[in-house]
């Protein structure tokens, strides 16, 4: 490697430069950053002078592509708006399978939540802030109408429980087997020969058939009830109770729990009023006696209903 040398003045000689390679490029690098940062300052500001505005036009394709975000998310909640109402529907459809009056979805007395988009706030695009506006809108009623929804399904989600109750408790099946005597009415009575209101039907039996339980409840009379003879009654619950009259054998005691097809006792033709060997029905809801004609099925067969254990 060659040396350098630099004429002295002082010393009127040549004199060698020491360490000239790190000298030289340190100074390459320092004044090459110079002319860079120079080159690089005189760019931005020929950029500002020549497009001033670009950094609005990158702002303005960013708040276009936003804005086309949120019409998709728009419409996305405009379809699970429609969803919510098909569920309404169902729901309506539900309450009068389950005796409840249809129901009118009312937002305003469930109330909205805060909107979704509070803090976000664009004061460059009025379409921005319309379509936010509308979107929080859309979002409010869906929360009310899923709230709203709820408290419905839990009504009828009641409204079953207590129909499965209702419909096991009701009774709904011929206690007995055997053919109709008397009907429920006005009648002349047998014995008696006045005319008399039956207040139930006379089920004609052999003495010893078994009498069965029509619907579940607890029994609330077992015992001797004047014409009657041996009687049994039963609390079914939601207003409705039955009695069985003119019986030879009770199989339960009061207080005891039945379900329907249980079996509670045995026919005959016990009391005073009493004809012959028969069953004496009865039904009453709210204390008025109802024709239990109406409320027995009689497709269904008694066999296919009652206990064999």
């Amino acid at each position: 490697m060659k040396d350098f040398y630099y004429f002295s003045k002082r010393k009127l000689r040549f004199v060698e430069i020491q360490d000239f390679q790190k000298k030289f490029l340190f100074l390459t690098l320092f004044f090459s950053f110079i002319i860079s940062f120079f080159i690089f300052g005189i760019y931005l500001v020929a950029d500002g002078l020549i497009n001033p505005n670009a950094e609005v036009e990158a702002l303005q394709v960013e708040n276009r592509e936003l804005t086309k975000k949120l019409k998709d998310i728009h419409s996305k909640f405009e379809e699970i708006q429609n969803e919510v109402d098909d569920i309404s529907a169902t729901n309506n459809t539900l309450r009068l399978k389950t005796n409840l009056l249809p129901l009118e979805s009312d937002a305003e007395s469930i109330g909205t939540g805060g909107s979704v988009f509070n803090e976000f706030s664009t004061s460059n695009s009025d379409e921005l802030n319309e379509i936010i506006s509308s979107l929080n809108s859309v979002i409010d009623r869906i929360d009310s109408k899923i709230k709203f929804e709820k408290s419905n399904y839990s009504e009828i989600e009641e409204a079953l429980e207590n129909n499965n109750l209702l419909f096991s408790a009701i009774p709904a099946i011929r206690p007995a087997t055997g053919y109709y005597g008397d009907r429920f009415g006005m009648r002349m009575h047998p014995i008696l020969k006045r005319k008399r209101m039956h207040n139930g039907v006379d089920i004609v039996t052999d003495v010893g058939t078994k009498v069965f339980a029509p619907g579940n409840g607890k029994i609330t009379y077992v015992g001797r009830r004047g014409g009657y003879g041996l009687t049994i009654e039963i609390d079914h619950g939601f207003g409705y109770k039955t009695r069985f009259a003119h019986l030879s054998k009770a199989k339960i005691k009061k207080g005891q729990k039945v379900e329907r097809g249980d079996l509670i006792a045995l026919s005959g033709k016990s009391g005073n009023l009493a004809t012959g060997a028969h069953l004496h029905y009865e039904i009453r809801h709210n204390g008025i006696a109802l024709n239990p004609r109406k409320f027995i099925y009689d497709d269904v067969k008694l066999f296919d209903i009652v206990k064999t254990d």
